[in-house]
């Protein structure tokens, strides 16, 4: 039996993946070079660094909608695999490189700041460019891992306000993201009793039924049969509108509700506290390099600084140095 090692593997991408599909062989392209590993390919490795990365295993503390969230909701962890595995179904049905879809979904989150979407809104005004987690993920965030270009740009361009992705894959982890986060979020609300299954758009439980599980296999298959006949990653138009009317029922009834939106402005108001404080004392910030206070690189290492933190920490900061009594909705738990 002859060993698989990573040329074996290039090789067989040749007849096994579509023809628009990303090849391992050609691409690689790191800011600095590297040689190869003779066991895994270049996305393969990308996956398993960002798997092994500090910045991936915060996420088990940052927000995805809930706030120290409570058994069973989910976490910007927890949403980065679910879109794991969606985007893999995807990509393995239509015979994308499944490598390189698994590093751009492990990695497409690991920009965000604590507290969910609201961290973007706090953290833009700091920076002349504003501050996106999509960018930052792939620009600041993963900058240490020396990742390949292509996994680069699907972190990048992942969310839809960004351009669209160079690779099928990176267009395939982008339609996951959102098929998870209106799946995953809705189920999420439901379990804390702030809607209930009966009340979504008649559109939606038409087309992909009221659980999540069902929801997941109507667009998942939907994602599998469109992009297959069309030669392009998408779903149909019936689907995209069921998409769309789940997306905006989940806006107009869990984002934006009063709880969601002053949690929210309490996030917003932290986060800017303590990027300004570390921006007045320096010395406070885990650097060794020297940094005068206020001045731009200062400002940028604050916001790095802080983007980086999880949820429980980010408020612990705020009330070891600044004094702040915690939120209502901070609970302490004994582990």
């Amino acid at each position: 039996m002859g060993v698989l090692d990573r040329e074996a593997r290039e090789a067989e991408e040749e007849w096994l993946l579509a023809p628009g599909a990303t090849r391992s062989v050609g691409a690689g392209n790191r800011a600095r070079e590297e040689q190869g590993d003779p066991w895994r390919t270049c996305f393969e490795r990308d996956r398993d660094r960002i798997l092994h990365s500090t910045a991936f295993r915060r996420l088990a503390g940052k927000t995805q909608v809930f706030i120290f969230p409570a058994d069973h909701q989910r976490t910007r962890l927890t949403h980065a695999l679910e879109v794991v595995q969606i985007a893999n179904a995807i990509a393995r049905a239509c015979r994308l490189n499944v490598a390189l879809t698994e590093a751009i979904a492990l990695g497409h989150d690991c920009g965000h700041g604590p507290g969910g979407h609201a961290s973007e809104e706090a953290l833009s005004p700091f920076l002349p460019e504003g501050f996106d987690h999509a960018v930052w993920g792939a620009d600041v965030t993963a900058a240490p891992l020396n990742l390949c270009a292509e996994t680069l740009d699907g972190i990048r361009n992942h969310s839809w306000s960004r351009p669209s992705p160079a690779t099928p894959e990176g267009e395939v982890v982008a339609l996951a993201d959102r098929i998870a986060y209106c799946a995953h979020d809705l189920e999420d609300a439901v379990h804390a009793q702030i809607v209930t299954s009966d009340e979504l758009p008649p559109l939606v439980a038409e087309h992909c039924g009221t659980s999540r599980g069902s929801q997941l296999d109507a667009f998942v298959t939907d994602a599998v049969a469109t992009t297959l006949s069309s030669g392009m990653v998408g779903i149909s138009e019936t689907m995209g509108e069921a998409l769309e009317s789940l997306r905006r029922f989940n806006y107009e009834r869990i984002y934006l509700r009063e709880a969601s939106v002053d949690q929210s402005s309490a996030v917003v108001d932290l986060l800017r506290a303590l990027v300004d404080h570390y921006v007045k004392h320096p010395s406070a910030l885990p650097m060794r390099a020297e940094l005068a206070p206020g001045d731009e690189e200062t400002v940028r290492a604050a916001v790095g600084y802080v983007s980086g933190m999880t949820d429980r920490f980010a408020c612990t900061k705020a009330n070891e140095l600044l004094g702040w009594l915690l939120p209502p909705w901070w609970e302490p738990r004994i582990p």
